[in-house]
């Protein structure tokens, strides 16, 4: 849970967030058992407003190049403003299955 937790940290030192979760979705994947590979980042901020999405994933790649270039191989990023969380029910998509692998 090393990368996991690197992740949250960094986004929580970065960011006041009104919501954050960093899911370890590496299990849903080809990788060994206990992988740090394949992350889902929700993260709803009023610091997101007026920004357009793309900036908001910059931001968030920019954050967490170390580990994209590292340990990191997918990293699904959804961010909200609260007034967006709010409409969209406090929830964010599901990722696709991983079809890769054999698995």
């Amino acid at each position: 849970m090393i990368v996991q937790k690197t992740i949250q940290d960094k986004l929580q030192q970065r960011f006041q967030t009104d919501y954050l979760n960093v899911e370890n979705e590496s299990h849903n994947h080809a990788v060994p058992p206990n992988s740090e590979t394949h992350f889902k980042v929700t993260i709803v901020t009023e610091e997101f407003e007026g920004l357009r999405l793309i900036m908001r994933h910059r931001l968030v790649n920019e954050l967490l190049a170390k580990e994209l270039a590292g340990p990191v191989h997918a990293l699904a990023i959804h961010t909200y403003t609260p007034i967006q969380w709010a409409e969209k029910n406090q929830t964010s998509p599901n990722s696709a299955q991983c079809l890769g692998g054999g698995k």
